[in-house]
């Protein structure tokens, strides 16, 4: 009765990987919950896992081909762009999200386009822009920009708006750190980065400048705001919170549920007690939506009452 902080399924987002091929389904060795599908089994997957109430997915491309400039991210046939349509036609109730960076489709393992010295901000938006377009012509309901390119979400705000689609939402990166944490989501797409990301993702010694971010991007156009990594920023969800009445998302990624699955299996801890922990403290510091690989395991403890 007295419980502050409760969790329901409705609050969450499963992350998947869309691939090229057919009949496949796999998992990462230490996230079991990182899965990647080819379109056909991503279809027969949602089926599966319909009556747990996750309202929502977020779709990541995994390529084959990359190159200097990311072209993938702009094939109207990529696996991404064709999940996109199959599932909004046979699941009509799943809210579509897709990722929008260029990091899984480029050489160099970038999130934008890069010279060899350095990220080239506008150039990357441009880019960014049309990928929007696309996921949003196949049928997205959110776009996701995780590039953490500056001005890229007035361009996609702006972008959607001239083509038609201004009730689609931006779900905007707003404070993504420059983590140790992302170590088994760049396994998964292959990506291996020339240099690091710190010109672009955030220093995580820094707090201020998260409310900076914040104010930026609901002035261009964001809907809602993301957290990411999730667990070791819980003081920057607080501070959203309380700074702003947009809807938080906080994502918890690869590094961060590599630890519980560790933990657990060399008997440190209970895996499901942690799982849900995790997560109750993510939403206690404010977060209003929960992406996270562990997303049907919470769904499946909630629904166990455990």
């Amino acid at each position: 009765m007295v419980q502050e902080t409760t969790i329901s399924p409705s609050k969450l987002c499963l992350p998947l990987f869309v691939c090229d091929g057919k009949n496949i389904q796999s998992q990462h060795k230490s996230v079991p919950g990182i899965l990647t599908f080819s379109v056909d089994r991503l279809i027969k997957y949602l089926k599966e896992i319909e009556t747990l109430s996750i309202p929502a997915i977020l779709l990541f491309g995994v390529a084959k081909k990359k190159d200097a400039r990311g072209s993938e991210a702009l094939n109207k046939n990529a696996p991404v762009v064709r999940a996109i349509s199959e599932v909004r036609s046979k699941f009509p109730d799943l809210i579509i999200g897709t990722d929008i960076a260029l990091d899984p489709y480029t050489d160099h393992g970038h999130d934008g386009l890069f010279d060899g010295k350095k990220i080239l901000n506008d150039e990357t938006v441009e880019v960014l822009t049309e990928m929007s377009l696309l996921h949003a012509k196949a049928g997205a309901h959110i776009l996701a920009p995780s590039d953490m390119m500056d001005g890229r979400v007035l361009a996609i705000r702006e972008a959607l708006e001239e083509n038609g689609f201004e009730d689609r939402s931006i779900l905007a990166y707003t404070a993504k750190y420059a983590s140790c944490l992302y170590g088994p989501f760049r396994d998964t797409l292959s990506s291996k980065v020339v240099g690091d990301k710190k010109a672009y993702q955030m220093d995580p010694a820094n707090r201020r400048e998260a409310l900076r971010e914040l104010k930026l991007d609901l002035e261009e156009g964001a809907d809602m705001v993301m957290v990411k990594p999730a667990s070791w920023y819980l003081d920057i969800i607080s501070d959203f919170k309380r700074e702003s009445h947009a809807p938080i998302a906080a994502y918890q990624v690869s590094g961060e549920c590599a630890m519980i699955e560790i933990g657990a299996k060399n008997g440190l801890f209970d895996r499901n007690r942690a799982i849900l922990e995790s997560a109750t403290s993510i939403f206690r510091s404010g977060a209003d939506l929960l992406v996270s690989y562990f997303a049907i395991d919470i769904a499946q403890l909630l629904r166990r009452h455990l």
